[in-house]
C-alpha cells in the first residue's frame, strides 16, 4: 500500500500546501489509477465543488512507503 500526498493550490502564492494523504491499495497499475486517486481526494479534501479544482496530488512525488498488509492471523491484544 502507498501513501499519496494530496495538495490544495494556493493561487495567491502559486504553492501546493499538503493537506492530506489518500493510500493507494492496488499492486498492479491500472488504465485510471491516477484518475480515481484525484477523484477520491477531490471527494475527501474539497470543501465545495468549486474548491475540487484546487486539490491535487502529485505522484512524482509519492512517498513509496509500503505498510503492512492485515492478515486473519493479527491478534487485537
Amino acid at each position: 500500500m502507498r501513501t499519496i500526498t494530496v495538495y490544495r493550490w494556493n493561487e495567491v502564492r502559486k504553492t501546493k500546501d499538503p493537506i492530506g494523504v489518500v493510500f493507494e491499495k492496488r499492486k498492479t497499475e491500472r488504465a485510471n489509477n491516477y484518475l480515481d486517486l484525484l477523484r477520491l481526494a477531490r471527494r475527501r479534501f474539497a470543501v465545495n465543488a468549486p474548491d475540487a479544482v484546487h486539490i491535487i496530488i502529485d505522484p512524482g512525488y509519492t512517498r513509496r512507503t509500503i505498510l503492512p498488509e492485515l492478515t486473519s492471523d493479527c491478534s487485537a491484544g
